[in-house]
């Protein structure tokens, strides 16, 4: 989902990506060395729907306040709906941190654009996921 308008963009240096555990991007930073990522997609790839889960719990639960079903059965739909192709770029797909928008250093906004992968992938496909680093873990939010 697509939230505000970030309040900065800034560069994550490699290992402080939001896929790194225990990573924390600090906004103001110098901008570092590009390159650098990070691996957040790959569960979807898999279908690996407890890591799925886990990781998009907060975002699930408000999905299901509102009420959709259970994160283990929306994402099993989820799933039946990726391309073929897409959901064997997400395998590997990797994420840019020069693309991650730093909100605070405990909140980001990852683009579609941001995922470097061998498949395309639009806003529409993906859209913008809002990541929290809450008790030591990043967790999708919005």
């Amino acid at each position: 989902m697509v939230v505000g308008p970030p309040t900065s963009r800034r560069r994550i240096r490699p290992g402080d990506s939001p896929g790194s555990p225990g990573a924390r991007p600090r906004p103001g930073r110098r901008r570092g060395r590009s390159g650098g990522t990070s691996s957040t997609s790959t569960p979807w790839g898999r279908e690996d729907i407890d890591t799925v889960c886990e990781i998009a719990g907060p975002a699930a639960k408000q999905a299901e306040d509102q009420g959709f079903g259970p994160c283990t059965s929306t994402f099993v739909i989820t799933f039946q709906m990726i391309p073929p192709t897409q959901k064997k770029a997400l395998q590997t797909a990797t994420v840019d941190p020069e693309r991650v928008v730093v909100r605070t250093p405990d909140k980001v906004d990852m683009p579609a654009e941001s995922v470097r992968s061998s498949a395309t992938f639009s806003e529409s496909d993906l859209g913008t996921s809002t990541l929290e680093y809450i008790k030591g873990k990043w967790y999708i939010t919005d």
